[in-house]
C-alpha cells in the first residue's frame, strides 16, 4: 500500500523533491556572448497554418540575431505553402501531408548553417530568444539547447502546468542536461542531429535522446522562451495530450536501453519526468481507489482519500464540459486532468493508437505586416544584396 501511495505522487511531488534537492547550489549561469555569432537555420515545420504563417515569418525576419539566419518553411499544403513565399524564405513542400518527423527531416537536410533552430507557426518567441539559445554552444558539451513554453493565461490552469514544467527543467538543466525540450523552440547542433523515424510521434523528445546519446548536453534557457496561446477547448486538449503521452511511452520502450540505471546521466529524469509521471503513477492511483472502496467502511482514511477523488473527478468533468471550476479546486482539477490524460495515454500506447500524423485545429487569422520585412534583416551583418525570390524545393530525403 505505501509503495503504491509513494508512486501515486512520486511524480508531481517527490521528483520535484529529488530534483530540487540534488540541483542545490547548483544555479547555472548565462554564458557571455559570443565574439563571432554562429550561423542559424530557423525551420519551421507547418500544416494547415496559413492564417499564421505570415505573422510568424514577419516576426523571424525582424529578428534580433546578429548572425548570419536563413529561413525554412516546410509546408505540405498549398495553402500554407503559398503564404510562405516571399523574399528570403525558402519553402519545401511536397504536395501531401508526411508527418511532423519527416518534416523536421528535410528542413535539417536543406539547412546549411551550424546551428538549427525549430519553431512552431503558431509560437511567438521572445525578441531576444535568438541570441539566448545560441549563446550556449560556446560550451562545446553543449549539443541543444531548449527554450521555454509559456501561454497567453499565465495564471489559469495550464499556465500553473507551465510554470511548473519550466521550474523541474531549470532544476535539470542545473543538474548538467534535462530532457524536457519543446517543439516550440529548439536549438541544436546540425550535425549532432541523426534523421528522425518517420513514425516518431514526439519528435523532439526523440531529437533531444539522441543527442544525450551521442554525448552532449541538453540545457534549458529561460530566456529563449516562446508565447503559445492557450487552449480553451480541454476535449482538443485530451487529444493532443494523450498522444503525446503515448508517443512518450512509445519512444520509451524503443528506447529501452537508456532507462537501465547508469546508462545515461539522465535516466533518473527519464524515469521520474518522463515514465512514472506519465503512467506508473496514474496506474497506481486506480488500484489505490480500487483497494480503498472495500476498506472505506471501517477507515477514514480511505474515506477521505475517495472523497478527494471524487472531487477531483467532478472538477475534471468540469474543465471538459467547458466549465471553470471554482477556487482552488482549479488546481485540484488540473493535476486530476493531468492524472486522467496520463491514462488515456497508456491506453493509447496499448492500442498502439500513436499517429505520427493527427487532426490539425483551426487556428484564427494573425494579421502579417501589409509589406515583408526588409529582406537583409536576415543576412549576415554588412551585406546589403537581398536575397532571391523564394524556391520551392524538391522534398530532401528521410
Amino acid at each position: 500500500m505505501a509503495a503504491l501511495g509513494a508512486t501515486t505522487v512520486y511524480g508531481h511531488v517527490l521528483y520535484p523533491i529529488y530534483i530540487g534537492l540534488r540541483s542545490r547550489g547548483l544555479e547555472s549561469t548565462a554564458p557571455p556572448d559570443p565574439e563571432i555569432w554562429p550561423g542559424l537555420s530557423v525551420v519551421v515545420s507547418a500544416y494547415r497554418e496559413s492564417a499564421v504563417i505570415g505573422a510568424k515569418l514577419d516576426e523571424l525576419t525582424r529578428a534580433d540575431y546578429p548572425g548570419p539566419m536563413e529561413i525554412i518553411v516546410v509546408a505540405d499544403d498549398p495553402e500554407t505553402a503559398e503564404a510562405s513565399r516571399r523574399p528570403g524564405v525558402r519553402v519545401l513542400s511536397s504536395g501531401e501531408r508526411l508527418g511532423k518527423a519527416r518534416a523536421v527531416n528535410r528542413g535539417v537536410a536543406a539547412a546549411t548553417h551550424e546551428l538549427v533552430v525549430l519553431t512552431d507557426a503558431n509560437a511567438v518567441l521572445a525578441p531576444g530568444a535568438l541570441r539566448a539559445a545560441a549563446r550556449h554552444f560556446t560550451d562545446e558539451t553543449v549539443g541543444a539547447v531548449a527554450g521555454e513554453k509559456q501561454v497567453d493565461d499565465p495564471d489559469g490552469a495550464q499556465g500553473f502546468y507551465w510554470k511548473f514544467e519550466s521550474w523541474l527543467k531549470r532544476r535539470e538543466s542545473a543538474t548538467g542536461a534535462t530532457i524536457g525540450v519543446v517543439g516550440e523552440m529548439l536549438a541544436f547542433r546540425r550535425q549532432a542531429f541523426r534523421p528522425l523515424p518517420a513514425d516518431v510521434a514526439v519528435d523532439d523528445a526523440w531529437l533531444a535522446l539522441d543527442i544525450l546519446e551521442g554525448g552532449l548536453r541538453v540545457v534549458y534557457e529561460p530566456e529563449a522562451y516562446s508565447i503559445e496561446s492557450s487552449s480553451p477547448d480541454y476535449s482538443a486538449e485530451w487529444e493532443r495530450r494523450t498522444r503525446i503521452v503515448a508517443g512518450n511511452l512509445d519512444m520509451l520502450w524503443r528506447r529501452r536501453a537508456a532507462l537501465v540505471p547508469g546508462a545515461l546521466p539522465v535516466t533518473p529524469q527519464l524515469w521520474g519526468h518522463r515514465l512514472v509521471r506519465s503512467s506508473f503513477g496514474p496506474l497506481a492511483q486506480v488500484v489505490l481507489v480500487g483497494l480503498a472502496l472495500p476498506a472505506a467502511r471501517r477507515s477514514w482514511i480511505a474515506r477521505l482519500f475517495l472523497a478527494g477523488n471524487a472531487v477531483g473527478a467532478v472538477s475534471t468533468a468540469a474543465l471538459l464540459t467547458g466549465r471553470t471550476p471554482p477556487g482552488p479546486t482549479r488546481l485540484v482539477a488540473q493535476v486530476f486532468f493531468l492524472q486522467a490524460v496520463a491514462l488515456g495515454g497508456v491506453r493509447r500506447f496499448v492500442a498502439r493508437d500513436r499517429p505520427a500524423v493527427w487532426p490539425k485545429p483551426e487556428r484564427p487569422a494573425v494579421a502579417s505586416a501589409t509589406s515583408p520585412a526588409p529582406p537583409g534583416s536576415v543576412l549576415p551583418p554588412g551585406q546589403t544584396t537581398p536575397p532571391g525570390p523564394p524556391t520551392e524545393l524538391a522534398p530532401a530525403g528521410n
